[in-house]
């Protein structure tokens, strides 16, 4: 099989060295790829908002699969071109990416169909947004863009004050762009946050192994919000019992109403869950994998990714074989100092002898052979072991081997799980 997979980054490179294991991958294609993931595909320089680009590459090459993995292509409708010219694909069209691509959508879907999730309101007008955020008791208050916004979309508002600076952030100076041109402004749910990554092909839903993302820039849980610095898996607080619960009450329901809403949805869903004394709640959907989750939980995969993308797609999942290893991993993000913000790039970057590790490339290019910085994340090292504990001393361990100027990492990831682990 000749197989494109859209898309630059570590969770792209994750998806690409998992595919590269199935011998019927004959070839795989990254559009566009990047330095790193060179090494294990054939980077292609089309831009993956490029749908026009992608599809006549597709075409031209006689590409037999494509997963379309990041969020904005998936938005724009590349699924949707891709099959129009004979493509197969893992991923939702267009009419179902939108679960991720509006809030509101989100929010409207899971409240029409009874998913739990945070009170809130929508608003068109930042005026009447700040009317309504006086009207709220003061404490955190959460201010979320639209649209699509790389994951830094969400700020958590300490006061109203604070609330409302991000309102005009948003909605008047253009932060986000388009994004921004529609807030949601919902309650601060409390509890320990988990993701759920999901298999799914419009009928059946099979969950990955959950994990635990940090977003934060710094240690503690400091700083702005990020793509994401690092993750553990599975999540100690995401129990069998919390597991089913979720199961009969936000996986199932949710792919029941966007199939009963006209929006089936087939590839991956990410449920964005809060733990809260009242239960599990929804905090955001994505469609499609979360970047950094993908590169802690696909090394724990034990069936094959190929085959169980290929279910999705042609309506089989019931009948797949997915199995998770019951070890543990944990995932350290290398990162430009100054990212999320502004940040130097053009650093080499090296690797002292063989990591016993999985070494995802996010951010680099390839020049005169050698390999440099060119984005804010840079690199993920994802180790596993028997324990949580082994896989984060593992992970830094390893992690530790890759080096390149102008680095920084959060020297606790793993620390609040670990704090709740009993493996």
């Amino acid at each position: 099989m000749k197989i494109l997979v859209v898309g630059s980054g570590g969770r792209e490179h994750a998806v690409i060295k998992a595919l590269k294991k199935n011998p019927a991958a004959e070839v795989i294609y990254a559009l566009p790829g990047n330095g790193g993931i060179a090494a294990d595909a054939v980077c292609v320089p089309v831009g993956a908002k490029d749908i026009a680009g992608i599809t006549a590459f597709a075409k031209e090459n006689g590409i037999d699969y494509a997963v379309v993995a990041p969020d904005d292509p998936l938005v724009l409708g590349a699924v949707d071109a891709l099959e129009e010219v004979g493509v197969p694909c893992f991923g939702p069209r267009k009419n179902a990416a939108i679960i991720e691509g509006s809030k509101a959508f989100a929010k409207e879907l899971m409240k029409k169909y009874g998913i739990p999730t945070a009170r809130y309101e929508t608003f068109d007008s930042a005026e009447k947004a700040e009317s309504y955020i006086d009207s709220l008791p003061e404490g955190n208050i959460v201010v979320k863009a639209d649209g699509l916004a790389l994951g830094k979309g969400v700020i958590i508002a300490e006061s109203r004050e604070e609330a409302k600076t991000a309102v005009r952030e948003m909605m008047l100076d253009g932060k986000f762009g388009a994004s921004g041109r529609r807030v949601v402004i919902e309650e601060f749910l409390t509890g320990p946050e988990v993701s759920v990554l999901s298999f799914t092909d419009g009928e059946s839903v099979v969950p990955m192994i959950s994990s635990m993302d940090h977003k934060r820039a710094h240690d503690g849980d400091e700083g702005l919000n990020t793509g994401g610095m690092g993750v553990v898996a599975p999540n100690p607080y995401y129990t069998p019992d919390i597991a089913a619960e979720c199961m009969e009450r936000i996986f199932l329901p949710t792919v029941r109403a966007m199939k009963t809403e006209g929006r089936t949805f087939r590839g991956c869903l990410y449920f964005g869950l809060m733990l809260t004394p009242d239960g599990p709640k929804v905090i955001e959907y994505n469609c499609r994998f979360g970047d950094p989750e993908t590169q802690a939980v696909l090394p724990l995969l034990e069936s094959d990714l190929l085959d169980i993308m290929l279910a999705c797609t042609e309506g089989r999942l019931r009948d797949a074989d997915v199995r998770f290893s019951d070890k543990c991993s944990c995932c350290v993000v290398k990162a430009s100092r100054g990212y999320p913000e502004k940040y130097d790039t053009g650093y080499e970057i090296t690797v002292d002898g063989k990591p016993d590790a999985e070494i995802y490339i996010a951010g680099a290019k390839l020049e005169d052979g050698r390999l440099l910085t060119s984005g804010g994340r840079v690199l993920g090292v994802t180790a596993v072991a028997d324990t949580l504990a082994e896989a984060v001393q593992k992970a830094y361990r390893e992690a530790a081997k890759a080096h390149f100027g102008n680095e920084f990492f959060r020297r606790d990831i793993g620390a609040r799980a670990l704090a709740a682990n009993k493996r």
